[in-house]
């Protein structure tokens, strides 16, 4: 049997209708699922780790532009792929001094192709002041970027220091902590180690 011309229209809007449906539901369980697993991590939490405050949804970050240590531009959507730490800090901060070593034990541990800290400076910091501010604590494997007009600060409502973002694989802030903290403790490694996990399996 032949369908006429309303017939097919009529059954082509059913389908793409039914497709949505199923779309939605697919997207629901979806969102569901991640707050289910944003809730374990959050369970996880002990010690400093309680300080790091999830987000109920995904925020936006910034596509400010900050400095490299060779002098050269780039933005945070150039890490977009790999789960991020972003620290900020000062060379004047007393609480970042003691923060950044644990930081750099934490990027020797599980830095590489899905996870890395990366350290910015923000405000008025001399290049060579952050250098020897690294070499006085033995930090070498952690990136010397500068925010020198805190542009990327003031875009991501960073109101004191230190202050870590954590950032997902598509560019957005999931969780943060305001203060120092041991970033190299077993809890943290452990919560780091679950995001990440959970982000390659996707």
């Amino acid at each position: 049997m032949k369908l006429n011309g309303f017939a097919l229209v009529y059954t082509g809007l059913a389908a793409i209708a039914i497709a949505a449906v199923s779309f939605m539901s697919l997207k629901n369980s979806a969102i569901a699922g991640t707050a289910l697993v944003i809730e374990e991590i959050m369970d996880m939490r002990q010690g400093d780790m309680r300080k790091l405050n999830f987000h109920s949804q995904p925020l936006a970050t910034t596509d400010q532009i900050f400095v490299k240590a060779d002098g050269s531009d780039t933005t945070l959507a150039n890490y977009q792929g790999k789960v991020i730490l972003l620290n900020f800090w000062a060379t004047w901060c007393a609480p970042c001094r003691h923060e950044m070593p644990m930081l750099s034990e934490l990027q020797s541990m599980l830095g590489g192709d899905n996870f890395e800290v990366v350290t910015l400076a923000t405000g008025r910091n001399m290049l060579p002041a952050m250098e020897k501010f690294f070499d006085e604590i033995g930090v070498s494997n952690l990136p010397l970027h500068r925010d020198p007009k805190q542009l990327v600060a003031r875009d991501m409502a960073v109101l004191g220091l230190p202050a870590t973002v954590l950032i997902d694989v598509d560019g957005r802030e999931i969780a943060r902590l305001q203060g120092d903290a041991d970033w190299s403790s077993e809890n943290a490694r452990a919560i780091i180690s679950t995001i990440v996990e959970l982000t390659a399996a996707q």
